[in-house]
């Protein structure tokens, strides 16, 4: 994709979204239609699902759909839309109260995200990865875009385009690009 295909991407990317602390927050309202496309479990998605049992499948379930939809795992459950828990619960029949059991740390998390991302042909990033990402938003995307917000939605949208997770340290990336700029009359941000 060109540079100018990556800036009006990650332009629709923030103005869907609203500031939120560390970054965009997750969509919280949902039409019928969109939850349904976006949400449902897939033919794929139940041969991940369907050998767990309670919060587990139901936490699993959120984890896939999420990552699918916001290119990077919830942090907590409370970033996971409510019509989104019911409606995914309805389909793993389970009770969506039952999530607050799902297990949000530890070795069981770990396998469930290297089985997300597995699947979703994604792999975990690494210090290396941090170096290029700066590089690319330094010369190709922060003379042309000028809030953090929106060097932030670039960066998630490359790390989609090349199959990376997105590294925890996403603003010190940001500012990494920035900061390879900073004395450039170029990089206005």
């Amino acid at each position: 994709m060109n540079v100018a295909g990556w800036v009006g991407l990650l332009l629709d990317r923030v103005r869907v979204g609203e500031r939120s602390g560390g970054g965009v927050r997750v969509r919280r309202e949902w039409e019928p239609e969109e939850l349904i496309a976006a949400w449902t479990l897939l033919d794929g998605d139940w041969e991940l699902v369907g050998n767990k049992t309670g919060a587990t499948r139901l936490g699993f379930g959120m984890m896939l759909k999420f990552f699918e939809q916001e290119d990077r795992f919830p942090r907590h459950v409370g970033e996971l839309p409510k019509a989104a828990v019911d409606y995914v619960a309805g389909q793993v029949k389970v009770e969506p109260a039952l999530l607050v059991e799902y297990d949000w740390s530890g070795r069981s998390l770990e396998r469930h995200r290297a089985q997300v991302r597995d699947a979703l042909g994604f792999r975990e990033s690494t210090r290396a990865d941090e170096d290029v990402p700066a590089e690319w938003l330094a010369d190709k995307i922060c003379p042309m875009v000028f809030t953090e917000e929106g060097l932030r939605a670039a960066l998630l949208s490359r790390c989609r385009t090349l199959k990376i997770e997105p590294p925890g340290r996403v603003e010190r990336i940001v500012g990494a690009g920035r900061a390879r700029l900073s004395g450039s009359s170029a990089c206005m941000c």
